[in-house]
């Protein structure tokens, strides 16, 4: 989601943050809607078959009376009443009622009666239909103790269901027509697919930013089982799943949720899911109400629904910062949803990967929650592809900066190297008024050499800087234009640049060091030791403990002009070998195929390093080389 930019000082985040820390500890106490201390049901409310028909349980503490009507009574409105509880849950166990039965609830308050779908349905027909039962132990798991990558080896694809594999001018794509290319993006080498929001959405066409009911899987991409297939193949390859999830704001439409027992607290309410005051409205639709337990219990038990049922690997969270803060302030409450969260998957599921799309450059965002922080692991990095994408989109070369490059190879987060996710092209940079990389170097001429050349520096610099590289559905073959829900993803574009897919490739094999060589590129450390503004090219050493296999040098030339012979620093004597070639005309044979020889470091101080050697390098190329 491309958000809005909410800037804070530094002295209030520090405040806010150890304000949150200590009522994170005092706020576990808090009970929920099901009874059991906040983020921790036992019984997680919604519809759950058992050994005598299907027991339903459902928050809505102003409503006078609660029953459930459906398929398996004939839509009687009246027929089969929940008792109510404590803590406002009304409950029940409905005797006819069977997985795959349709559903809703009907509120009854002051003379009142409404319909309403479940808001913690796990299947919906569509969001403006009706909730269906759904068995979540009915799928059986192919796929039998998958190891989810380590934060160091995870390269992310991240993918939009409706449209990564589907044909225009009919219905979106689907989990099953998206299972069908996976083995494309297992010989690709990404290991983490990162799902657009696919929580039942308003209409079949969307991003997935506008969910109703965060709990069911969308209805047009398929069934739940159908969900759990793909991600069980996915495992099957050795690739994890993230899933893009939704709570800095719900809808803006088709929301059961809205005013649900009937009491909207006011004119301006949403009653007992959303913020009834200025801290409702996010920009995006209507946000929750993070003070309330029960709707932290909603957002805590979604977290462990997709990690546990769905056995996710790991959840990407949209605009964080509208989580965090409204209007410019700080929400408490928001901050301490995210803890609570983050609690939870670092004390149950610590090897799953938990990223925040934030995008202010907070590191609190990446601190543990035991010293005021969010918890995730890691966060987008608008401090990486802003400057980025602005020198390779950039026309003029002498108007490219190699210190802005510098500064977003260096940036990191609470010292962690791996506390960022950085990018070229997501689904938000590559719409919005933008389009694909490719393009906006030279609109027009996509396929252009100037748009190949830069495009896949770009994909260089993201697969050896430090942080977690990530690419764009169809990036690998040359995709142009910009995103839509609606335009599938061009797969004839696969054979047509069938090299620059091969660099692709090539890129992720060395940033994943599947041949030995290239350790440092997993590692935490990074020396920028060279940066000529002049000639535009810029160098970096990437290790991790050092030496043969393991130290790997950089060099980028963000330039029109190739060089034969370019002396730079090397951090070690002896032969260093290129393992890698940008300008190679095997990619692509329009590329000039500059010569980049393996080269033998001598003694010598050069560029803050006791080595030095002479490489090639053409226009607009990278060189990796290591020993």
């Amino acid at each position: 989601m491309n958000t809005q930019s909410v800037l804070r000082s530094t002295l209030a985040l520090l405040v806010v943050t150890s304000a949150c820390a200590v009522d994170a500890t005092t706020d576990t106490s808090d009970e929920g809607a099901d009874g059991k201390a906040d983020g921790g049901s036992s019984a997680r409310l919604g519809a759950r078959p058992t050994s005598t028909g299907v027991e339903f349980r459902v928050w809505a503490p102003n409503a006078d009376r609660v029953f459930v009507t459906g398929s398996f009574n004939n839509w009687n409105d009246t027929h089969d009443e929940l008792a109510r509880g404590t803590g406002g849950v009304f409950a029940g166990n409905v005797p006819g009622a069977k997985t795959g039965d349709e559903y809703q609830y009907v509120i009854e308050r002051t003379g009142k009666r409404v319909r309403r779908a479940d808001p913690r349905a796990a299947q919906m027909t569509s969001s403006v239909g009706n909730s269906i039962i759904h068995d979540p132990n009915a799928y059986a798991w192919k796929t039998q103790n998958f190891r989810t990558p380590t934060f160091d080896e995870a390269v992310i694809y991240e993918m939009h269901i409706g449209t990564y594999n589907d044909t225009a001018g009919g219905a979106p794509g689907t989990w099953n027509s998206a299972t069908a290319k996976l083995d494309h993006l297992n010989q690709l080498g990404v290991n983490m697919l990162e799902v657009l929001p696919p929580a039942e959405f308003s209409g079949d066409f969307s991003w997935g930013y506008n969910g109703a009911y965060p709990f069911a899987p969308e209805s047009a991409y398929g069934t739940p089982e159908d969900m759990k297939h793909f991600i069980d193949e996915a495992h099957a390859r050795g690739m994890g799943v993230l899933i893009d999830v939704v709570h800095n704001h719900y809808g803006p439409s088709d929301l059961s949720m809205w005013c649900f027992d009937l009491e909207c607290y006011g004119a301006n309410g949403g009653g007992i899911y959303f913020y009834a005051d200025d801290r409702r409205e996010s920009g995006w639709g209507p946000r929750p109400d993070f003070g309330r337990p029960e709707v932290r219990d909603y957002i805590v038990d979604n977290t462990k629904m997709w990690l546990d049922e769905y056995r996710a690997d790991g959840l990407r969270w949209d605009s964080t910062v509208n989580v965090r803060s409204a209007n410019g302030r700080d929400i408490p409450d928001g901050w301490q949803t995210l803890q609570r969260a983050n609690d939870w998957v670092n004390n149950n599921q610590s090897w799953k990967l938990m990223i925040a799309e934030d995008l202010q450059g907070n590191e609190w965002l990446v601190k543990g929650t035991g010293g005021g922080g969010a918890g995730f692991d890691t966060q987008w990095d608008a401090g990486f592809f802003h400057p980025v994408d602005r020198n390779l989109i950039e026309q003029n070369d002498a108007n490219r900066s190699m210190s802005e490059i510098r500064s977003a190879i260096e940036n990191r987060y609470n010292g962690n190297a791996l506390g960022r996710v950085i990018y070229t092209e997501s689904h938000d940079e590559v719409a919005n008024g933008k389009q694909r990389i490719p393009e906006m170097i030279w609109p027009g001429h996509a396929d252009s050499a100037f748009s190949k050349k830069r495009s896949t520096l770009g994909a260089a610099l993201v697969m050896t800087a430090p942080g977690i590289p990530m690419l764009f559905q169809g990036q690998e073959f040359l995709e142009n234009g910009y995103f839509t829900d609606q335009v599938p993803v061009d797969w004839t574009k696969k054979t047509t640049f069938s090299g620059i897919l091969a660099m692709y490739r090539d890129l992720i094999a060395l940033r994943k060091n599947t041949a030995n060589t290239t350790r440092g590129l997993r590692g935490q450390h990074v020396n920028v030791f060279h940066v000529n503004d002049n000639n535009k090219v810029i160098a970096f050493h990437r290790w991790d403990q050092g030496g043969a296999g393991d130290d790997t040098v950089v060099v980028l030339n963000f330039s029109n002009q190739a060089f034969t012979q370019y002396d730079i620093g090397l951090p070690r004597g002896g032969q260093w070998k290129v393992r890698f070639n940008s300008d190679w005309k095997g990619y692509d044979s329009g590329f000039p195929g500059t010569a980049s020889n393996d080269t033998t470091a001598v003694g010598g101080a050069k560029d803050g390093l006791g080595y030095h050697g002479t490489i090639g390098i053409g226009a607009y190329s990278a060189v990796i080389l290591s020993q």
